[in-house]
């Protein structure tokens, strides 16, 4: 896609609203809408939501966030803030800013989630990146990220099966996965 093309896409998803029930992402020029999150996504990131001391650290939810040079708006399960660099207000939360986003794969989001969302979190320079995956019943946490564009990517890489804790050393917190559901009958996957 062109950067007019992208720019112009950019532009119509600034004022599109979403028909109720569905959640929109802009990733590299490219309008992605899905179905709410089924009940064991949301478990799972009120878990981990519940495991991130605020006093410290703001969890958002549902929170847009803005990639420097990507045509990308994508909107994590969560977003983990440091308390004192929050803004005052907006829609969209500047990358800089952020100090990790949890995505949760859900049947239809394996390949964005492992795949070209990796990509724009380590463009965009987020610190840690965090996949919990109720299909493998794993965490994947990304950190060390490096490079630009659709070669950007993290070099470093932990995987923790559910039940297992797994240190989230940017945050300061160790993460208890043994409460984290799995979605049944789901064929598993290929991604790490």
């Amino acid at each position: 896609m062109t950067a007019v093309d992208e720019r112009g896409v950019a532009e119509f998803f600034e004022g599109f609203e979403p028909p109720d029930g569905l959640k929109v992402e802009l990733l590299r020029g490219e309008i992605v809408m899905m179905a709410s999150p089924d009940l064991v996504q949301n478990l799972i990131v009120l878990l981990t939501e519940r495991q991130i001391p605020l006093d410290r650290w703001y969890p958002l939810q549902t929170q847009d966030v803005d990639l420097v040079d990507e045509a990308s708006e994508p909107v994590p399960d969560l977003v983990v803030v440091a308390r004192d660099v929050l803004p005052g207000s907006g829609r969209l939360l500047p990358c800089q800013l952020i100090t990790m986003v949890v995505e949760v794969v859900s049947k239809t989001s394996v390949a964005r989630d492992y795949g070209v969302k990796r990509s724009i979190y380590a463009a965009g320079n987020v610190p840690a990146y965090l996949i919990v995956d109720p299909i493998m019943a794993q965490c994947v946490l990304l950190t060390k990220p490096e490079g630009k564009g659709e070669d950007a990517d993290y070099r470093a890489q932990h995987i923790a099966k559910f039940g297992e804790p797994l240190p989230l050393d940017v945050l300061g917190v160790e993460l208890d996965t043994s409460e984290f559901g799995t979605f049944p009958g789901v064929k598993p996957h290929r991604y790490p």
